[in-house]
């Protein structure tokens, strides 16, 4: 049998990618690590941010769509997206450039028993950054050398992430008996699934909240995306998810990688994605998220698409 790693990437709504690619690279001091479209409405940027070369788990994605409304929170959504820093004194850095740079953000506070600095993005996205504490993080996340932040304290790559559901315990029966998360805290309309035990780069926050579902819109998160090594192992799970009751896309390709997509119980959107190729595949290292990448399906059509993009940098 096999097991799921972690996170691969997570994708949400931006209404102006022009600001989204300032924060991200610019506050943040993330790489642009892929600059594309999106493949099913190629009028609509998709921007990849994360490492050196956008290793799994470092990945966060944005889809522009510049008629985004704003988003009405609420269940049945994943709600919050944890970054791992190496350390409190990190936190007290960040603290320190949010208040510098206007960032909306909470005071230094705890979060799944980490140190914790909630933030929000020009968007409303709900962040948060983790203290990583020196524990161990893939050895495959290579931090990119052109960031605006010191070595010392950059983002390392995805933390804890909250999804928040009416049904908890249906949720959990997917994470646990068909991913096989190991359940690592129970508390009062609250569990902590991990992919590793003991390990926060792989690890989801799933919270259990009554009410209306959320109204998705810019700031709202699409997907999340865990990961799996190759295509014969995204075979496996395209049958597991199937012999569970849920209706999978079948595999995709998505050029970069290969993945597919199915909704558990709550409506919560999943996919699973290979870790390769990757966005190397097209670019070399040194010139990752420079210019528009485009898979080969599109790429008669990029002058059109071209044309239709506002210029980000």
């Amino acid at each position: 049998m096999y097991k799921i790693p972690g996170h691969h990437h997570i994708s949400m709504i931006t209404k102006n990618a022009q600001l989204n690619n300032q924060f991200y690279q610019k506050v943040l001091g993330l790489r642009r690590v892929k600059k594309t479209v999106n493949q099913d409405n190629p009028k609509m940027y998709h921007l990849f941010y994360g490492d050196l070369t956008g290793s799994a788990g470092t990945e966060l994605s944005f889809f522009e769509m510049p008629m985004a409304g704003g988003t009405t929170g609420g269940t049945n959504a994943i709600t919050q997206i944890g970054l791992l820093v190496p350390s409190l004194e990190s936190l007290m850095f960040w603290k320190k450039r949010f208040e510098q740079l206007d960032v909306k953000h909470s005071e230094i506070t705890t979060y799944v028993g980490r140190d914790a600095l909630h933030f929000e993005d020009p968007d409303g996205l709900r962040l948060v950054l983790l203290n990583n504490k020196g524990e161990e993080v893939p050895a495959y996340w290579s931090a990119w050398d052109g960031s605006v932040v010191d070595q010392e304290h950059r983002i390392l790559g995805m933390g804890s992430v909250e999804i928040t559901v009416r049904d908890l315990e249906s949720l959990g029966k997917t994470l646990k008996d068909m991913f096989g998360y190991v359940e690592a805290s129970r508390s009062d309309g609250e569990a902590i699934y991990q992919a590793v035990r003991g390990q926060s780069f792989g690890e989801i926050v799933v919270k259990q909240k009554e009410g209306p579902k959320e109204k998705p819109g810019r700031g709202s998160i699409h997907h999340l995306a865990i990961r799996v090594k190759n295509e014969e192992e995204l075979q496996y799970w395209d049958n597991i998810v199937k012999e569970n009751g849920f209706h999978s896309t079948g595999v995709v390709d998505r050029f970069y990688f290969q993945s597919l997509y199915f909704r558990e119980s709550n409506g919560i959107l999943f996919e699973i994605a290979t870790d390769g190729p990757g966005f190397t595949i097209d670019s070399k290292v040194e010139e990752l998220g420079k210019a528009l990448d485009l898979p080969p399906f599109l790429e008669e059509r990029r002058a059109e698409i071209e044309g239709k993009l506002t210029p980000l940098d």
